[in-house]
């Protein structure tokens, strides 16, 4: 049966990726983004492009408002939007890192909140929040993009038990390192805050080390892995709770759980030698 799926992030990488699989397979889906011009392949297939800024209240509740008004329901929602802010702890500025969290907890957040009472009433619903590996490990100068990631993970945990009695469903999605904007966005910022002062040896390191290896063939796995994973659990009756998939994602959580920390630690600074 085909299902009504809200996707933010979907302008581009995963979320363009997934939109377009969903609609191949017949599903009705709704790709919200900042960026409108981005998502015209979109619409051609049939999706219906929303303009959202995942940070933006008004945004949110229009976008909700304009898929109930035309369906009804929302069968599944993707919470994709995100973005990584990278800098030590000391350099990047609390403004910065609270739009962090607006971002990537807050505003995925209030998105769910809005959503939730239509999928109770409904007995039924899927809901998927994009975490990372960086969910479960850490990396040097991602305080803060990892302070959300893990803060999603448990979110995500306590919403799965909330929800379990009205046969909603709450997964968890762990991308590993994935061909898309990410590397290039992150750099920015990395360099800007932490690229001339008293971390700048580690910062350009770091850097340096990320681009080195995207610039790697086979280093990233295509969006594709995470559309195939979307795909199967859209299409499914039972989901499993997570979907750690791509390039590292399962060896360096396994990593992190099993090795301890200074094991890992050693592991994750000679990334960046």
């Amino acid at each position: 049966m085909p299902k009504i799926v809200l996707i933010t992030g979907a302008s581009s990488g995963m979320g363009k990726e997934t939109a377009l699989q969903l609609l191949s397979q017949g599903h009705k889906v709704y790709a919200a983004a900042r960026r409108l011009e981005n998502m015209q392949d979109i619409e051609a297939e049939g999706g219906v492009p929303l303009k959202m800024d995942i940070a933006e209240e008004k945004d949110i509740q229009a976008a909700v408002d304009q898929i109930l008004a035309a369906e009804g329901r929302i069968d599944v929602l993707w919470n994709n939007a995100g973005y990584g802010l990278f800098g030590t702890v000391e350099e990047v500025d609390i403004p910065a890192a609270r739009k962090q969290f607006e971002v990537n907890l807050f505003g995925l957040a209030s998105l769910t909140q809005k959503i939730i009472p239509h999928m109770r009433k409904a007995g039924t619903g899927t809901i998927i929040n994009t975490s990372s590996m960086g969910g479960k490990m850490y990396s040097p100068l991602g305080a803060w993009y990892h302070a959300t990631k893990h803060a999603l993970e448990g979110w995500s945990d306590c919403l799965r038990l909330e929800l379990k009695q009205f046969n909603i469903h709450v997964v968890v999605l762990e991308p590993g390192i994935i061909a898309t904007e990410f590397g290039d966005v992150s750099q920015g910022p990395l360099l800007k805050y932490s690229g001339n002062g008293p971390y700048q040896q580690l910062a350009k390191a770091v850097a340096k080390a990320s681009q080195d290896f995207y610039e790697k063939p086979g280093a990233a796995s295509p969006p594709s892995v995470i559309a195939d994973s979307v795909s199967q659990i859209v299409n499914s009756k039972k989901p499993k709770t997570r979907y750690r998939v791509g390039k590292l994602a399962k060896p360096m959580v396994w990593m992190r759980l099993f090795l301890g920390d200074r094991i890992f630690d050693s592991a994750v600074m000679g990334f960046a030698k």
